[in-house]
């Protein structure tokens, strides 16, 4: 038999020819693209990286996205347990896959893999194949792969986001706050030891139920990790005194309805870095929640608050509901869900009929019945106070003279200024509001109004610090951010005229802190001496809605108020409702609310009627306007009278010698204003009445109708027994004691003393009411009866 020994030459072949078989295997063997592709959850943090919320991946597991680094104690403790030379050996370590095999060949079963953390890492990415010794092959193969083509740092963090942890947690970060609740990087050594053993046997079961096992286990990593030094004798004493964590905990759930929000709008799946500053986030949610369940004792369960930094526009807290049953919706994101405004855009009208001098700040508006195409707006107690200071009307949140003003200014006006100041949630055409449209007649979210606030506080704050020609920054109105490194910052060219002038909003401003409310919303006065805010609330038709919105020259805090499912209820207000929990959470905040006296210069004013003041004006005082309000249509509520002798009649000269009249200014306003007007100023005196004789060249400004309104349509209904009803017309007469005589065209129906009101009934058409006061004043207006009378 010839056996034929190897040469040398074989020998040197076979040494040349092994490498090259491993490198083209190493080529061959495919890295999996990408290594990891499972789903993650999405995690919400505050600004400073604080854990506020987070949800299950697809899947249904706790795996947080990706790490940017491991902790130097975990590092250091999973790689004495799995892999204490992993940092020296090229994805594999010889003498430990040898020790593995002669364990399991003596033991006659697989004990142990040998796997080093790339192995493991390996595996992890291929989802764990069957144990066999192809797959090992092959896993040494691609871990050498791996450990060629990524940094051990990179191996470490695809490893620690990636191990199983026992159950549906997966990684880490999952495991650090489902075991303590708190971040891997606050764990003590005993707890970091713990969580590095887990992945070795994470299908040993929960390890409450085999608690001396993973004890001893733990315990033998602290003695190892004591051995290299990373703990003292003492701390190692003390590590091994801390007992297992005996239940998992729950994730934060501190801003769970943003972190919904945020997937909605693209951020699934990601680690989402918010403005949010976690102390306020906590404590205003707990102040939220705990209101709430007082309110629920009137059946009110749902609120929702926002406190933004005016400077930046950075959410500070967001709380889109409280923790409510579920039949009460408590998913329901009330941050953005649009709801009815109340009376929360007066400030906007008040402000922009300033910016156009079509009013001054406290100027009379009128505060009398109006009816507009069936729209008749009431306040909220349901009286009339004839003429009220513009900035009170404000303070006090009267309807009716602020559906004046809009009628005056313009809805369609104010329709397109409001998108402009980002109401987009006013997207029907200014016709589909109307004048309701300043009562709420449209819809909008907590997180609009509140960055149009924010807007307006920043308008007003950033003015003093402009250049010279003191223009405005277009940015002064955005949205809200609550992405973290959002902001922009100011630097834009300045406009000469912006959307709200800042003068305008330091008169509008001031009229916010007045603090007026009419009587019967009572208990307003308990904020008088609470923190010193500028605010505003809204109340809904209906009560469905009680809003609060405050500012001082840090934040803006918004509260929402009401049930998700727009139930109604009594005392749903925003007086009542909704400011406690405003004051309560500004408690938080530091700032202040001293705004200062509007820019500009002073100018004479008439202390009656709010307007320039005119040589008649008994009582001036002055007050500091910009340019664009110094020039005006001076006081006409200040006539000139020429009175006899007496001051009893007023008289002319073709009555009265000319020689012996006193000329006397008199504060006059018109008819159906001095009717209201004289029930709350007892002070108010009509002008006396003209002498027999002498004719009165301005008599029928004296008689007015407060109902109906010229051109008004007029709804008359049929009684139970089918004949024709009546409704109630009403005029006002400046003299108290005067007579009207009443005609339904050109038909006499009766005479009136004070109170001047006529039962009417008409049929279906247009139809002309003729007034004629018993000094021959007369006044005609023309109506449209709607319905059929039979």
């Amino acid at each position: 038999m010839n056996n034929q020994q190897p040469t040398p030459t074989h020998l040197r072949l076979l040494l040349w020819l092994l490498p090259g078989l491993v490198l083209l295997l190493l080529i061959i063997v495919p890295l999996p693209k990408p290594l990891f592709d499972d789903p993650t959850s999405t995690t919400l943090r505050a600004a400073d990286g604080t854990l506020l919320s987070a949800t299950l991946a697809a899947d249904e597991q706790w795996r947080f996205p990706a790490s940017d680094s491991v902790g130097f104690k975990f590092l250091q403790a999973v790689r004495l347990f799995e892999d204490e030379y992993f940092y020296f050996h090229p994805g594999f370590n010889p003498v430990s896959l040898f020790r593995a095999a002669w364990h399991n060949f003596r033991a006659g079963k697989i004990l142990s893999g040998g796997s080093t953390i790339t192995m493991q890492t390996i595996r992890l990415a291929l989802k764990n194949p069957p144990r066999t010794y192809s797959q090992k092959l092959l896993e040494i193969l691609t871990a050498v792969k791996l450990d060629l083509l990524y940094s051990k740092r990179e191996i470490l963090i695809l490893y620690t986001d990636h191990a199983p942890f026992g159950g549906n947690i997966v990684g880490l970060q999952a495991a650090s706050w489902r075991y303590f609740g708190r971040e891997p990087q606050q764990l003590s050594w005993a707890e970091t030891a713990f969580l590095a053993i887990l992945p070795n046997q994470p299908s040993i079961g929960a390890h409450h139920l085999h608690p001396d096992y993973f004890l001893q286990k733990r315990n033998r990593l602290l003695d190892k990790l004591a051995d290299r030094g990373y703990l003292s004798t003492d701390a190692l004493f003390l590590a091994k005194q801390e007992a297992l964590p005996e239940a998992l905990k729950p994730i934060p759930q501190l801003a769970q309805h943003l972190l919904f929000r945020a997937m909605a709008e693209g951020q699934t799946g990601r680690n989402v870095i918010t403005t949010l500053d976690p102390r306020l986030q906590s404590e205003a949610r707990r102040r939220v929640n705990r209101y709430s369940k007082k309110m629920a004792a009137n059946e009110i369960h749902n609120a929702a608050a926002l406190i933004i930094e005016i400077a930046t526009g950075n959410t500070m807290a967001y709380i889109g509901n409280v923790d409510t049953p579920a039949e009460n919706s408590p998913w329901v994101d009330l941050v953005t869900a649009r709801r009815s405004p109340g009376s929360l855009l007066k400030p906007v009208l008040y402000t922009a009929a300033l910016d156009e001098g079509l009013i001054l700040p406290q100027e009379l508006l009128p505060d009398v019945p109006l009816i507009y195409q069936g729209f008749s707006p009431k306040n909220f107690d349901k009286k009339y106070r004839g003429a009220v200071p513009a900035d009170q009307a404000l303070a006090s949140s009267l309807n009716v003279p602020f559906v004046h003003l809009l009628r005056e200014y313009g809805y369609e006006k104010l329709h397109q200024k409001l998108q402009d100041l980002g109401l987009k949630s006013l997207d029907q055409p200014a016709g589909h509001y109307g004048l309701s449209l300043i009562l709420g007649g449209g819809e909008t979210t907590l997180w609009e109004v509140s960055a149009l606030y924010a807007g307006m506080a920043r308008a007003y704050f950033n003015f003093p610090r402009r250049p010279l020609n003191r223009g405005y920054s277009a940015l002064d109105y955005h949205s809200n951010y609550y992405l973290k490194n959002t902001f922009g910052g100011l630097d834009v060219p300045l406009e000469k005229d912006g959307l709200l002038r800042a003068p305008s909003l330091g008169f509008t401003f001031r009229a916010m802190q007045q603090l007026r409310r009419p009587e019967d919303e009572s208990g307003w006065q308990i904020f008088g001496s609470a923190r010193p805010i500028a605010w505003k609330t809204g109340t809904s038709y209906g009560f469905r809605d009680a809003w609060a919105l405050g500012l001082n020259n840090r934040y803006v805090v918004a509260v929402w108020l009401g049930n998700a499912d727009g139930e109604g209820r009594a005392g749903l207000t925003g007086i009542l409702a909704a400011s406690p929990l405003l004051f309560d959470l500004f408690e938080l905040l530091p700032g202040d609310a001293a705004f200062e006296e509007p820019f500009g210069s002073p100018v004479q004013i008439c202390t009656q009627s709010g307007r320039h003041a005119s040589p008649s004006c008994p009582q001036v005082s002055a007050i500091n306007l910009p340019d664009y309000l110094r020039e005006g249509a001076l006081c006409e509520n200040h006539p000139l009278l020429h009175l006899d002798a007496e001051s009893q009649y007023q008289v002319n000269s073709s009555c009265y010698p000319v020689d012996k009249m006193l000329t006397k200014s008199w504060f006059v306003l018109p008819p159906v204003q001095a009717w209201y007007y004289r029930k709350y100023h007892t002070s108010y005196i009509e002008p006396p009445p003209f002498l027999p004789g002498c004719g009165d060249e301005n008599a029928a400004l004296s008689l007015a109708l407060i109902y109906p309104r010229q051109f008004t349509r007029v709804f008359i209904p049929l009684e139970q027994d089918g004949q024709p009803g009546r409704v109630v017309f009403e005029a006002a007469h400046q003299q108290a004691q005067a007579v009207i005589f009443w005609h339904l065209d050109e038909q006499y129906l009766g005479q009136t003393m004070a109170p001047h009101q006529m039962a009417v009934s008409a049929v279906k058409g247009r139809h002309t009411i003729t007034l004629v006061d018993d000094k021959g004043a007369e006044l005609h207006q023309v109506f449209e009866v709607i319905n059929t009378v039979k």
